[in-house]
């Protein structure tokens, strides 16, 4: 599988891989197809049935879902993964539906693990089922960690450190040398991942232009100075 292990040394940079046993890596890889996304394209929706394990290599996945009904629909994006996130464990436990919607943000390369063949590989190695359950409990820390945040900080100080969480991979990057300088998110969905207006959050991100923390693109942002934008957490 020449394709599949081009991608090891990337994703040994992911915290949660780095830390698995070999047995467990080398099933995980032995089972891995390559599926290749364009930008936009679906990998699933809610409510679909579950279909297995990815990990990103190449590219972004939008984790989103939907606000208000009818013509006042709107999307309502909660994470943009980057490489090398590994998601979709939440069904792999429990065989319910996808929970969210999954687009690729921008042309996208991604490992899956089959559903049926990750669950047999599972019955015959039930103690690998601990190994799998970490990646999920660090998803849980991070979202308790969110929702506090979305609780009791203010505006700049939940963009400044949403922005800093997507940087690191959500926690799953081993170090400074692999946090993102460029981050492919609109003004408009990051404003919804952190509940304000797009007014507030094109005024936040102004000022920490300003300050030479970042720079704005169209359809992105560029961390310039992340020490800085470390000291705006708070």
């Amino acid at each position: 599988m020449p394709d599949i292990t081009s991608h090891l040394q990337l994703l040994r940079t992911g915290r949660w891989f780095a830390q698995q046993p070999s047995d467990f890596t080398e099933g995980l890889l032995a089972m891995a197809q390559l599926r290749n996304l364009h930008a936009g394209e679906m990998l699933f929706l809610r409510d679909d049935p579950p279909c297995g394990l990815y990990a990103l290599v190449r590219g972004a996945i939008r984790i989103s879902g939907h606000s208000g009904g009818g013509e006042a629909a709107r999307e309502a994006v909660l994470v943009l993964l980057s490489p090398p996130q590994w998601f979709g464990e939440i069904s792999v436990f429990d065989g319910s539906a996808r929970t969210h919607n999954a687009h690729a943000a921008e042309p996208s390369t991604l490992l899956h693990i089959p559903h049926e063949a990750l669950l047999a590989w599972l019955h015959a190695h039930p103690a690998h089922w601990r190994n799998l359950a970490v990646l999920m409990a660090d998803k849980l820390r991070l979202a308790f960690v969110s929702m506090e945040e979305q609780t009791v900080l203010p505006a700049p100080q939940r963009l400044a450190r949403r922005l800093l969480t997507m940087a690191q991979g959500y926690g799953q990057a081993t170090g400074n040398d692999r946090s993102l300088r460029v981050l492919a998110v609109t003004q408009e969905q990051l404003a919804l991942m952190i509940g304000v207006s797009r007014q507030t959050t094109n005024q936040i991100l102004g000022e920490l232009k300003n300050r030479g923390v970042l720079h704005v693109q169209r359809g992105s942002i560029e961390l310039l100075d992340l020490q800085a934008l470390r000291a705006e957490c708070g």
